[in-house]
């Protein structure tokens, strides 16, 4: 069995902050985004969100959830990655080497790779490789590139709390990308479920969060569509 690590469960569960089955969405206001970033341990009251950081935390969920229908044969929207890789641009990310960053820091927008010396760098982008983005161990501060590498990928110094948690999601999915494990955390192919799980399969071919429920009613569907086009059989006459 792979077991699912904390970043992915990290981003697994901000994914499925929307529920397209229920048609439900737990983050509709600044106050929901707020109360799931709390929740998560990623924000501490009294901060609190606003308009903008919850358009920001929608286009990068958007995006996510895009890019996780990839590994399932799902063709993403370009537009919604690029949203997506927009969003991250707005949530910096440190590699430092070897801890917490230093007490001030500009944050720097750049686009130097997440492994590559100490300068601030944007969150792993969506494209529809197989790579992803990084999330902390702990939303604080996660590995870069495998235990003993003595790189730290961290939010960049000088975000405000709210931007602060949201760039621990994308140290989650960086994480993810650079460990080769971001294949592993997909969108159910069954499009009125599109739920997000985690593939403990050997091979990573499961393609439904539910084999029982989701890989069936596909089954059955595809079953009947093949009925209703299949020739009727023509009888003999007497």
């Amino acid at each position: 069995m792979y077991e699912e690590p904390a970043t992915a469960r990290l981003v697994e569960a901000f994914a499925n902050t929307v529920d397209v089955e229920l048609g439900t969405d737990d983050l509709s206001t600044p106050e929901q985004l707020t109360d799931w970033l709390v929740g998560q341990h990623l924000l501490a009251r009294p901060h609190r969100a606003d308009a903008d950081d919850l358009a920001l935390a929608l286009r990068l969920r958007g995006g996510l959830r895009e890019r996780l229908g990839v590994p399932v044969g799902d063709r993403p929207a370009a537009a919604l990655l690029a949203d997506a890789d927009s969003a991250l641009r707005e949530l910096p990310l440190l590699a430092t080497v070897g801890g917490a960053p230093p007490a001030v820091q500009p944050t720097v927008t750049a686009d130097a790779g997440p492994t590559e010396g100490v300068e601030p760098t944007r969150g792993a982008g969506l494209d529809t490789t197989d790579g992803a983005s990084v999330e902390p161990a702990a939303p604080e501060a996660a590995p870069v590139g495998g235990a003993g590498a003595g790189l730290v990928l961290v939010p960049a110094p000088g975000l405000p709390p709210v931007r602060r948690g949201l760039a621990g999601v994308a140290v989650a999915w960086s994480e993810l990308v650079l460990a080769g494990d971001a294949a592993r955390l997909k969108r159910c192919a069954e499009h009125e479920c599109a739920w997000v799980f985690w593939d403990v399969s050997k091979n990573r071919s499961r393609r439904w969060c539910s084999m029982r429920v989701c890989g069936n009613r596909n089954k059955a569907r595809r079953f009947a569509a093949k009925r209703a086009v299949a020739p009727s059989p023509t009888t003999r006459p007497n």
